[in-house]
């Protein structure tokens, strides 16, 4: 491996190029536009004694807009101090404007869900509906709070879509990812082309793995999404980024369990059980996406924290085997530590790996708690609106930080330029 011949300025340095690289894109971010652009329709009661079906006209909408959002604030006729939370059923109607002008029934009935209102100073923002992806330039939704029984003083809807700027900077820059990680992972095969695959390392034999994964991490499917007007490049694209989270969490196995048996590892006894712990994970994950997809193409009002009895059970079950996922990893990376610290060559792999996963872990929770605070892991479980980027700084943060991470490994554990024929690529020879 390259490891072995880098000097200490050769890993300060690997660390500089690192950070440059990963601040140049938090700093583009910084420059870059918002996520989400929103637009506000008051409407007022006019005193009225009962609330009729409130009816709205979306803005003109193209395909950068990529998803819609239409959400409400109550505001009661009632002291701030007063504090409530009530259900209510509520009734949502959505029929889609063709360019000709002609309405086409994009949900043919009108839904019917109960929503809770809780307020405190001020009542908290009701998600009244969401679509995946756009079929047509413009929407009217018909909206009835009728079954509300409290003293309203005025309702605001607020429509809520992507930015179309910041759809352009992420077809860019998914491109320039997957255009700079298809390079690295030629480079990587090229380096490696001329060892047995049987002498690779297992850092190496992981990184021939995460290279093409992380590949489809960064979706060059992704402009389908604003050529076709479809939920599949959508759903693609979470099943892409799910797939490669999943396959770092078991490189980080392996490989810290892996480092410490030399020999044989047996499928049974080495794989399986990582495999079965991550794989719980993915498919945790995977399901509650596909079920909010597949949810909310019949029902736009549809949200699993709300709607789905079982949600709380599927979130505890999340938390427990990431629980035994974490204590795992910090079971072999503390007996993997104590066992081989004093051996020449195969302290230094440790040592680097630890280093840099330890780097990007600190980075991604530090994001992670600016984002989202202490509640980060409360009601952020799976991605919905509270959860998307805020920023263009979020995105780029968040993959420029993966794809740095993946290119700097590759860097390292590839073979050197005077590594021998006949010896290992991962060996002191290398």
């Amino acid at each position: 491996m390259r490891l072995y011949t880098l000097s200490k300025r050769h890993f300060v340095l690997v660390f500089v190029v690192f950070f440059v690289c990963f601040g140049l894109t938090v700093f583009v971010g910084i420059r870059g536009p918002k996520v989400i652009q929103t637009s506000a329709a008051n409407f007022s009661l006019n005193n009225s004694k009962k609330l009729k079906p409130i009816q709205m006209l979306s803005n003109p909408l193209s395909t950068y807009n990529q998803q819609l959002w239409l959400t409400c604030v109550v505001e009661l006729d009632q002291s701030k101090e007063t504090s409530i939370q009530t259900s209510f059923p509520m009734t949502v109607k959505v029929d889609g404007v063709a360019q000709d002008g002609t309405t086409v029934f994009v949900h043919n009935k009108v839904h019917n869900r109960t929503r809770t209102l809780t307020c405190a100073e001020k009542c908290a923002e009701i998600i009244v509906a969401h679509l995946g992806y756009l079929n047509y330039t413009q929407y009217t939704v018909l909206v009835g709070l009728e079954h509300l029984k409290l003293p309203i003083k005025d309702v605001n809807f607020t429509w809520k879509t992507y930015d179309p700027a910041f759809s352009q900077l992420e077809i860019w820059f998914r491109f320039v990812f997957v255009v700079l990680t298809f390079i690295v992972t030629c480079l990587f095969a090229h380096s490696l082309r001329k060892f047995s695959m049987r002498d690779w390392g297992i850092e190496q034999k992981w990184m021939s793995i995460l290279l093409p994964l992380l590949l489809l991490y960064n979706d060059p499917f992704f402009p389908l999404s604003f050529l076709v007007n479809s939920w599949f490049p959508g759903m693609l694209d979470d099943l892409f980024q799910s797939v490669f989270l999943c396959a770092l969490l078991l490189f980080w196995l392996c490989v810290y369990h892996g480092i410490r048996v030399q020999g044989e590892r047996k499928c049974l006894t080495f794989y399986v059980p990582k495999f079965f712990i991550v794989g719980l994970l993915w498919l945790a994950s995977v399901t509650l996406g596909i079920w909010q997809t597949v949810n909310e193409l019949h029902d736009p009002m549809y949200q699993y924290r709300v709607d789905t009895g079982n949600f709380q059970g599927m979130k505890v079950f999340f938390m427990v085997v990431a629980a035994v996922y974490i204590l795992y990893l910090l079971f072999l990376v503390v007996r993997a530590c104590s066992e081989l610290r004093h051996m020449p060559y195969v302290d230094l792999r440790l040592k680097f790996l630890t280093a840099l996963t330890f780097v990007v872990l600190v980075i991604s929770i530090v994001i992670l708690y600016l984002r989202f605070g202490a509640q980060v892991l409360q009601d952020n479980f799976v991605a919905e609106l509270s959860t998307h980027y805020q920023n263009s700084a979020e995105f780029l943060s968040f993959y420029g930080l993966l794809n740095f991470y993946l290119y700097t490994l590759a860097f390292v554990y590839s073979p050197s330029k005077n590594a021998l024929y006949g010896k290992p690529p991962w060996g002191p020879g290398c």
